[in-house]
């Protein structure tokens, strides 16, 4: 299979993308330790974290391609995707589409996934060979909006980052998202230091995603 498609297979298989913010290298990579042993392997290294290049190095060192699906989010531009790629991101997540970055993406066939809000930022970041849309902030219109969208943009690859929990996780995947991008509902423990509590949400997460998509 071509690894871009099996990237995108294998996220949308899991169902869930970690989106890890940390104050450092070694929280970042503590975080996402918990993630993987929750079963959640798609992590998204966000390039808010100091030296995230370097963490997504240091995850491709220390995990085999099986354990892991490491991607880098918060990227804004072409350079800092080509730094992400360069150091073995498989997936860039952008909180914006930007023309650039997707076209640096679809030329080394890294799957893109900016965030739209719009009907409008859909269809030109669709247009422009994006692969999923991440639907952002999903905060602002909840569950619901996806249904809108499906109705006239059947055919949009969706996945929403913010606004996710576990109370509501269910509703966005059997309204039609292929995944889901958790942050803050999800890493919440490393605040405290407790990386048991994100492997145990992690395995909360999963769960309710695979219910989900058994009673659809």
């Amino acid at each position: 299979m071509i690894p871009k498609i099996q990237t995108l297979q294998r996220i949308m298989d899991v169902g869930i993308v970690a989106v890890v913010r940390a104050d450092n290298e070694e929280q970042a990579e503590k975080i996402a330790k918990a993630c993987i042993d929750g079963g959640v392997p798609a992590i998204e290294i966000t390039f808010t974290v100091p030296g995230a290049h370097k963490v997504i190095e240091s995850l491709k060192q220390k995990f085999s391609k099986e354990e892991l699906i490491v991607g880098a989010g918060t990227v804004l531009d072409s350079e800092t995707a080509r730094t992400a790629i360069l150091a073995g991101a498989e997936y860039i997540v952008s909180p914006a589409f930007d023309e650039a970055t997707c076209k640096l993406c679809n030329r080394y066939q890294i799957p893109y996934m900016p965030g739209c809000m719009t009907l409008t930022e859909m269809i030109t970041a669709m247009e422009a060979g994006a692969d999923v849309v991440k639907v952002f902030p999903g905060s602002a219109f909840g569950p619901g909006f996806i249904k809108d969208i499906k109705g006239p943009l059947p055919q949009t690859v969706l996945m929403p980052t913010g606004g996710v929990s576990l109370d509501n996780v269910d509703q966005w995947i059997k309204n039609g998202c292929i995944a889901v991008g958790v942050g803050g509902q999800l890493t919440q423990g490393a605040k405290t230091g407790n990386y048991e509590e994100i492997t145990k949400t992690a395995q909360a997460f999963v769960a309710k995603i695979k219910e989900a998509r058994e009673s659809k």
